[in-house]
């Protein structure tokens, strides 16, 4: 049975529509969280591990990918991310997991830069996502989860954009067999429901009117999450059968 390493940077950004789609497709998983409680962190799996998975998964945070003062476990995260390169293993990376590909590779992540994207963002993807075995049944233009303020402001040589937003270029990306987000396919109308009003407000969001547009949007962000996922989780049994 294939097997999958999923890494939690932040227990606020959870895996939630990931972990269905995994069971669907009969494919295990090892779940760990970096951050601990009170200012505390846990020892995640480094590059020792690789062989023990078939495909990883590297969820969002509150972090730059370089940030290890704040968050000692993303330098182990960044050498299992070049050792599941090494061994030619399918990755996935959202929002920080996607910036975390991004750097490792080369590319850069810059703090604070731009404008912010909050709630179900119109996402346009290429034509070179139209072919990919992950992005290939993902419709060429749909809605997700948005939530930053970093963000990716140029890939390495070795990456391919598969999409764009209108205020955020980079919002896929390949690299070999690895994909990075910006945005949240995992995430849900429901997930904006959870949001602290105030603290958009101060970004210039209003909590009901991302409410409302990310229930509008809703059925066809889920379908398209589920493709996107789908897609990922054939490339892990592929791996997994090598």
């Amino acid at each position: 049975m294939a097997r999958i390493l999923i890494i939690v940077n932040d227990v606020d950004s959870q895996p939630r529509r990931l972990l269905p789609r995994l069971i669907d497709h009969h494919i295990e998983f090892d779940l760990r969280i970096g951050p601990g409680p009170d200012d505390t962190f846990n020892d995640i799996p480094g590059p020792d591990v690789v062989d023990d998975y078939d495909g990883f998964v590297y969820l969002g945070g509150g972090y730059m990918p370089d940030e290890t003062d704040r968050a000692p476990w993303l330098e182990r995260e960044a050498e299992l991310v070049r050792a599941a390169w090494d061994a030619d293993k399918p990755q996935l990376g959202i929002c920080l997991g996607g910036q975390l590909l991004a750097h490792v590779a080369g590319g850069t992540v810059k703090a604070k830069t731009g404008a912010p994207e909050k709630g179900a963002t119109e996402i346009t993807f290429t034509a070179d996502a139209a072919a990919d075995p992950v992005f290939g049944k993902v419709g060429p233009k749909t809605h997700f989860i948005e939530s930053h303020v970093d963000r990716i402001t140029q890939l390495p040589e070795s990456a391919q954009l598969l999409g764009s937003s209108e205020l955020c270029e980079i919002q896929a990306f390949r690299i070999g067999r690895s994909w990075g987000m910006q945005f949240h396919p995992e995430a849900s109308a429901d997930s904006v429901r959870g949001w602290e009003a105030d603290g958009l407000a101060k970004l210039g969001f209003d909590k009901g009117t991302l409410v409302e547009h990310a229930d509008r949007v809703e059925e066809d962000s889920a379908r398209n999450a589920q493709a996107l996922f789908d897609g990922f989780a054939r490339e892990v049994i592929e791996a997994s059968r090598r």
